[in-house]
């Protein structure tokens, strides 16, 4: 039976994930089985598992640091936010309902049996495995009916590390503060605490360690700089994205405008890394700029986010952009915005509702059906250009513009749409950039000269640094030792 180590944080974005994953790749080299673990999830950044669900996102890319396919069972419970209806709650893979808030915290305790039993799962068929809690393990006023934080680590009994983050300021606060927050039977699980994201002499913040060491009993983990790399791996939620970057001067721009739904925004993240592309994310409140491609992105609430675009004045300034002879292409949400209608007659997102599409492809959407969840591979239609990708959409789309499609599938089916003179497409296809094929293409087309940077490699080339800048700041044989 595997040994099982716990990674909870004093706060969302303290580097949580970044750690499960620089630890799972490091272990996993060492010759362990290592599988992650998320009991619950809150994030529209998800991803297909080889066994045919979703999982958020950072599980994904913790799996692949671990060398080990995705599942289901690395992250039970997973919720994305929607408009109007609250959240959807994922179990195993499986949209299960919608739920307010208040209405999930009442029913929590029933799915404490799923989230047991994919851990169960886990630990059958590893030698060790990374949990990672959600949000703040001293959030006291979610702590009845948890299932995400410390009310896992009860039930499992496993023991729990603590991450601060030196990044935002006040850290030892943040770290003593949980420890005056806790309940006494919690704090007994607590094994030790690390200090991420430090910047500047660590020689400086020696005192500060030993201060948190004296007023909790913990003991100090690790004192972890800020690690320079994070920014080249997919990002658990949107707020990474709050934190835009300066554009980089590549030969082209891409305007992306920042839906308050956005959803597998990791789509994003190949453009952004590619030394031909200049990305703008475009925020509430600024016009889209003068560019070469306007790419809208996908959207876990598509009709409310088709609302937002227009309460921006995106709508005016996309119309000046085709004016201009400028490019669009529409991902999943942001297909079917381009489209003349939407209808959502079911109440999927929220009170039944048709509406008005920007009408710049001629197809119209419905939002009904199961919801699509696969890896699919294929071919460009115009370019015969191969992709790798996945599909994870509700919603058939029709019109005559889908006599133009943009992808073909190896078993012959079609996706997508197309303007008559190819400047406005769309598809429901997820990580078409993350190829190399696909992204090459597109910078050719938008008149730049192609890189030979591979995506792909890049992420692997940053989990090797990653596992190997923890292992220079954390003793790995001492947290090993840790875990039970």
């Amino acid at each position: 039976m595997a040994r099982s180590l716990m990674i909870q944080g004093t706060g969302s974005d303290v580097g949580k994930s970044l750690i499960v994953a620089g630890l799972a790749r490091a272990y996993a080299d060492r010759g362990l089985e290592v599988r992650p673990f998320k009991p619950q999830n809150m994030s529209n950044n998800a991803a297909v598992t080889a066994d045919g669900g979703e999982i958020g996102r950072a599980q994904a890319l913790q799996a692949r640091a671990a060398r080990v396919a995705p599942s289901v069972h690395m992250n039970p419970v997973l919720l994305k936010p929607q408009s109007e209806v609250g959240a959807q709650v994922v179990v195993h893979g499986r949209i299960l309902r919608n739920a307010r808030a208040k209405e999930f915290q009442a029913w929590k305790p029933q799915l404490m049996d799923a989230v047991l039993s994919s851990y169960a799962h886990l630990r059958g068929e590893a030698d060790l495995v990374l949990i990672e809690g959600a949000g703040s393990a001293s959030e006291i006023n979610l702590r009845t009916n948890d299932i995400a934080n410390m009310g896992f680590a009860r039930a499992a009994d496993v023991p729990v590390v603590l991450v601060g983050d030196i990044d935002r300021g006040g850290v030892i606060a943040q770290i003593v503060g949980t420890k005056a927050v806790l309940d006494p039977e919690d704090d007994k699980l607590i094994a030790g605490f690390i200090v991420n994201k430090f910047r500047g002499d660590a020689g400086l913040f020696i005192d500060g360690m030993r201060f948190i060491e004296e007023r909790t009993g913990w003991p100090a983990l690790g004192l972890v700089p800020f690690f320079p790399g994070a920014a080249h791996l997919p990002a658990e939620d949107a707020m990474a994205l709050a934190r835009r970057e300066a554009p980089g001067k590549g030969q082209v721009t891409v305007a992306v405008p920042l839906l308050p739904h956005i959803a597998n925004f990791d789509d994003l993240d190949p453009l952004k890394s590619e030394p031909g592309v200049r990305l703008v994310f475009v925020r509430r409140g600024e016009p889209l700029p003068v560019c070469d491609l306007v790419l809208l992105p996908g959207s876990k609430a598509t009709v409310a986010d088709l609302a937002a675009f227009r309460d921006y004045g995106w709508d005016i300034d996309l119309a000046a952009h085709v004016r201009r002879g400028g490019r669009v292409f529409g991902i999943c949400g942001g297909y079917q915005m381009l489209g003349r209608t939407i209808d959502d007659p079911q109440g999927i997102e929220g009170p039944p509702a048709s509406v008005k599409g920007l009408g710049l492809l001629d197809v119209e959407t419905v939002l009904t059906g199961d919801k699509k969840l696969a890896d699919v591979s294929g071919s460009t239609v115009n370019d015969n250009v191969s992709f790798r990708g996945y599909e994870m959409h509700v919603g058939l789309t029709t019109g005559p513009a889908t006599q133009r499609p943009v992808l073909r599938f190896l078993d012959d089916r079609m996706d997508g749409a197309s303007s008559a003179d190819g400047r406005i497409a769309g598809a429901y296809v997820h990580g078409l950039f993350t190829d190399d094929r696909q992204r090459k293409a597109l910078v050719a087309r938008l008149g730049a000269k192609p890189s030979d940077f591979s995506y792909e490699t890049l992420i692997d080339d940053t989990l090797d640094a990653l596992a190997a800048y923890l292992a220079a700041y954390i003793d790995l044989d001492r947290l090993l030792n840790l875990s039970r």
